[in-house]
């Protein structure tokens, strides 16, 4: 069955989530993309995840994401959860400032709750606070019914 086709299951309504919804369905996904600066070109990876006191915890290799120990950079945080079949789902976008977690004690605290699913030394920790978070889910549009 073609997209035509299939054109009458029915019509979607894309609605915005308010940001108290919209990170707790990120604290429910197993894993996101950041998106970030490398060699002054976009990037993305997507790694698993922690939302932890608020703020998006990720394990990744030193240097990867974040240059030097002490720096801090801009970055957006995406995560999805889409049915393509049913055309329904949702995602959130945080951008925010990007730091590593220089504190032995809190960083080893916070590699606790992430476990990377790749293998590799993923000793730095990175913690992203939201600055702008948005989030949308798509959902089978609402049919106003007239008066029969």
């Amino acid at each position: 069955m073609t997209y035509q086709e299939d054109g009458l299951r029915g019509a979607r309504d894309l609605r915005e989530l308010p940001v108290a919804e919209a990170m707790r369905l990120l604290a429910e996904a197993p894993f996101g993309r950041i998106v970030f600066t490398r060699h002054a070109l976009p990037a993305v990876r997507p790694v698993n995840h922690a939302v932890v006191d608020g703020a998006i915890v990720i394990r990744t290799t030193p240097g990867m994401i974040i240059g030097g120990r002490m720096e801090q950079t801009v970055v957006a945080y995406e995560a999805d959860e889409l049915d393509e079949r049913e055309r329904i789902g949702w995602s959130v976008i945080v951008t925010g400032v990007a730091a590593p977690v220089t504190d032995p004690g809190e960083a080893a605290r916070l590699k606790g709750l992430v476990h990377p699913w790749v293998t590799g030394e993923m000793d730095q920790v990175i913690r992203i606070r939201p600055e702008i978070v948005t989030g949308f889910v798509l959902a089978p549009a609402q049919v106003a019914c007239g008066p029969s």
